[in-house]
């Protein structure tokens, strides 16, 4: 296995454009129930609007470059291509730091943080939280897709992050990521101990939220906020979990429509960025910039990697990893106000040394509030460095 790092350009080709503008032209649509609104669904007046922009509006070629002002490259770990975004610091002092993705989003979730986190002297902050960052595509995911054999869960990821860690020569960092990423990042604090001096996480789930059922005794003891989360989990199983699971057990059923319709691709994303902002407003793009979602959609569809990113809750649903132990590493919280982190349940097995809440900002905390997330990642690691 080569061990080379590859410098990694995007260059889609035109031919690719023009498949999906061909398709976008050629929808055929559903029917629709009147007087629903999103409580079924994506409304089809919006996704046909969203659809229209998408094919005569949308620029690729703007984002595309966009991307690739950022330095990327490819390797190969453990027989599977990943890429990934390495931005140095000007600071040569900095601390290196992984971000992971999750799902729906991508490595342009991190486009707002990447300059604050790598350079906060010239945006008003204290050069001595500088970051020099590395940011992975999930295996599977966009460019580091698709995946080519079972088994890439999340233990297998971070011991993969460990290894690029490694191969680019750090051997003392930190690493941070919301969602997928709020699990695979902790499970790198465990494979790397003697690497990883932090581990922060937004959009947190397993590992930090109860598992089963609260008594009423124990809900009493709760604050209102960390009730109200105890709401969101409920409602988040009972009415919007049908995505996790068909990922989770018919992964490869689903990926025909969403490999073969860019509208199906894009109602299954776009869906999940309306849900999960905050505030869950009328449209996603009160939240979260309309191109950006487009870019993020793109990732997706040109790389053709709905099955292997629906795999990886394949994967983890059926890893059977349980620890028994709880971690060391520090680990700070950032709960924003859609999160569901509680923290007497986050303690059981992790070492939290800093928890922060937020009234604002979302499931994507780095296109939502950069400004909060940042900043609170340069807090947690404060003491660390």
């Amino acid at each position: 296995m080569s061990e080379t790092i590859t410098p990694f350009r995007i260059d889609v080709p035109q031919s690719d454009l023009d498949d999906l503008h061909r398709r976008l032209s050629a929808v055929r649509w559903p029917s629709e129930l009147p007087d629903v609104g999103w409580s079924r669904g994506v409304p089809l007046a919006y996704l046909k609007e969203l659809a229209e922009y998408w094919r005569t509006s949308y620029d690729w070629r703007k984002y595309e470059a966009a991307l690739n002002d950022i330095p990327q490259f490819t390797t190969e770990i453990d027989g599977q291509r990943v890429h990934f975004m390495h931005v140095s610091s000007p600071h040569p002092d900095a601390l290196p730091l992984i971000l992971t993705h999750g799902w729906p989003g991508s490595v342009v979730e991190f486009l707002k943080v990447i300059g604050p986190l790598t350079d906060p002297a010239a945006h008003g902050g204290d050069p001595a939280d500088a970051f020099h960052l590395v940011i992975p595509s999930l295996p599977g995911f966009g460019f580091s897709g698709p995946t080519r054999e079972t088994r890439w869960n999340s233990g297998r990821i971070a011991r993969a992050w460990a290894r690029l860690m490694s191969r680019l020569g750090y051997d003392r960092y930190g690493a941070q990521g919301g969602d997928l990423g709020a699990l695979v990042t902790p499970e790198l604090g465990r494979a790397a101990t003697e690497q990883v001096v932090g581990v922060h996480v937004n959009a947190a789930s397993f590992g930090f939220i109860p598992f089963g059922d609260v008594s009423d005794e124990e809900r009493a003891t709760l604050t209102d906020a960390e009730r109200a989360r105890l709401g969101r989990a409920k409602e988040f199983m009972d009415d919007q979990s049908g995505y996790f699971k068909i990922s989770a057990t018919r992964p490869q059923t689903v990926a025909y429509a969403l490999t073969d319709s860019p509208v199906g691709q894009l109602a299954w994303l776009v869906e999940k960025f309306k849900e999960w902002s905050f505030p869950a407003a009328d449209l996603p793009e009160a939240a979260i910039d309309r191109d950006l979602l487009l870019t993020d959609v793109m990732l997706y569809w040109l790389t053709g990697t709905a099955g292997s990113v629906a795999n990886l809750y394949y994967e983890n649903m059926h890893a059977n990893t349980w620890h028994s132990e709880p971690a060391t590493t520090p680990t700070g919280v950032a709960v924003f106000a859609h999160d569901l982190p509680i923290r007497r349940y986050a303690e059981y097995g992790n070492n939290i040394t800093h928890w922060s809440e937020f009234d604002r900002g979302g499931h994507f905390a780095a296109l939502e509030a950069p400004d909060l997330l940042t900043a609170d990642i340069r807090a947690f690691f404060r003491p660390l460095r």
